[in-house]
């Protein structure tokens, strides 16, 4: 008995003092989702640190990226609706200005080969620098921005963490920023765990939603991200500031009006819907779709009837969406702002 009673201490003593008898295991920050391809992003360039994630989330939070210091990137992009501007049309600004367009969800960004509604960027590690330039939203001069960051006691020392220099330079801190939004994974819906047979429940509504939309909607909004990353012009009636969208880039008369396809993933919480944010539930979608596309300049060719589906058949498509819903990823508390 005595002999029992010793060995834990005995195995404790004998440990080298600077061993973790019980380490703690750290999930990697980017995992790849086992129903996803393989990501867009080169993740050897600038591979996902702790300390990375937790200066560009930082950095995502602060207001100090905008020019009067009052609009930070999460003020277009709320977590709790998968990183959207839920309940506006389109994106506001600084003195309150108004953009043109509807913010997207910044979620799965590692699997994005462009952004922008027109994929005027090609390169995660440049995108931060739109809006914060944009003058209808941050408004701010990137100089600017990093003079700030300079002055402060808080960000010299979190950038000696993440890259073991107190310099701050404008690589760094677009890297920092790419590796808290590359982070941003959404891969734990009900549908994900159907799909990878990890106990997800489909009920019939929902699989034949999810049926009907294979039939009806996968040609654009294809494989497990939800989307083929291309651009259409999906029939919506040319209103407004009359947006031409991807010819905006390219200066090619065929993209005119033509706009990127975005995922659906969480897309019962993205609310509202399209480039300029005109419909506000997921039955304006499919009621568009079933009936109000319009033959505008360069619409698609798979649209030229529209969508024929039933009140019936738009319901179960609406249920079926429903279940891209992650809860997991909209409540983390790894995301939230400090």
């Amino acid at each position: 008995m005595r002999k029992i009673l010793l060995l834990p201490f005995l195995v404790w003593a004998c440990a080298s003092p600077e061993q973790d008898p019980d380490p703690v295991v750290k999930e990697p920050l980017f995992q790849q989702p086992a129903n996803f391809p393989a990501p867009a992003y080169a993740l050897a360039s600038n591979p996902v640190t702790e300390e990375g994630f937790e200066l560009g989330k930082d950095l995502f939070n602060d207001p100090m990226l905008s020019r009067d210091n009052t609009i930070s990137c999460a003020e277009c992009h709320n977590q709790s609706y998968a990183f959207t501007h839920h309940g506006h049309d389109v994106s506001h600004g600084v003195d309150n200005r108004v953009g043109t367009r509807n913010a997207p969800a910044v979620q799965n960004m590692a699997w994005q080969k462009e952004f922008f509604w027109d994929g005027g960027v090609g390169d995660l590690d440049l995108f931060s620098v739109a809006p914060i330039e944009n003058p209808l939203e941050m408004d701010e001069n990137l100089g600017n921005v990093l003079a700030k960051l300079r002055s402060t006691q808080k960000y010299p020392a979190l950038f000696h963490k993440a890259y073991g220099s107190t310099e701050i330079t404008s690589q760094k801190f677009l890297k920092a920023l790419s590796q808290f939004m590359l982070s941003l994974v959404s891969a734990n819906s009900r549908y994900d765990k159907y799909a990878r047979k990890e106990g997800g429940i489909l009920n019939s509504e929902e699989l034949a939603g999810l049926s009907l939309f294979q039939q009806k909607c996968s040609s654009c909004h294809a494989g497990d991200l939800f989307t083929d990353q291309s651009y259409r012009n999906n029939g919506l009636n040319i209103q407004g500031s009359k947006d031409e969208g991807r010819f905006r880039i390219t200066e090619r008369v065929e993209d005119r009006f033509k706009f990127k396809v975005p995922s659906l993933r969480n897309v019962e919480m993205t609310a509202p819907y399209m480039h300029d944010g005109r419909f506000y539930t997921l039955e304006e979608v499919l009621h568009h779709y079933a009936s109000g596309v319009q033959q505008t300049p360069n619409v698609d060719a798979s649209l030229k009837n529209g969508i024929p589906l039933t009140a019936e058949e738009q319901a179960k498509i609406v249920a079926f969406l429903k279940t891209l819903t992650d809860r997991e990823f909209l409540t983390n508390p790894k995301f939230a702002g400090n």
